[in-house]
């Protein structure tokens, strides 16, 4: 496969997982822009052993997950971008509170829910984390619950 293709292919989802660990659109997509200069530098150490699509993110996952422990490092003067307390009733305000409520989940929660977010399968979910596909199903199941709950909760 073209770097040019699959850039056209994953950009997107990339970019909605980094969204859904950073919960700041510029940060998000500086985040993919370095995923794909790791992506293209690599390409050629792709040994096809398994799907382009996890490989890709897997390097989206650990990425993401270093740059937050390096900015946990950090000492920061701002806090992150707070969503308004009102339940905004259009779409585009319901996927702010939802990654917003993404980026409060643990690490591996926020990884497993982005990728299922992605329409990633299961069993490939399961393959970049590191668990059973077993375990994946029954953490889907409690993060959407955790979600829903946090929704229910700010309806009020």
């Amino acid at each position: 496969m073209v770097f040019e293709d699959i850039y056209k292919t994953f950009w997107e989802r990339i970019f909605r997982v980094c969204l859904g660990y950073t919960n700041n659109h510029a940060k998000a997509q500086d985040f993919t822009q370095d995923i794909f200069i790791i992506v293209w530098k690599n390409l050629s150490k792709f040994r096809n052993e398994s799907n382009i699509g996890t490989w890709i993110f897997r390097i989206a996952t650990n990425y993401c997950l270093r740059q937050i422990e390096k900015d946990k490092r950090i000492k920061k003067s701002e806090l992150p971008i707070n969503i308004k307390e009102d339940y905004e009733v259009s779409i585009e305000g319901q996927i702010k509170q939802l990654y917003h409520y993404i980026s409060e989940l643990s690490e591996i929660e926020r990884i497993i829910i982005s990728l299922e977010l992605e329409d990633v399968n299961q069993a490939q979910i399961a393959e970049i984390v590191g668990i059973t596909p077993q375990n994946v199903r029954v953490k889907i199941h409690r993060i959407k619950q955790k979600l829903t709950q946090k929704f229910k909760q700010n309806a009020n």
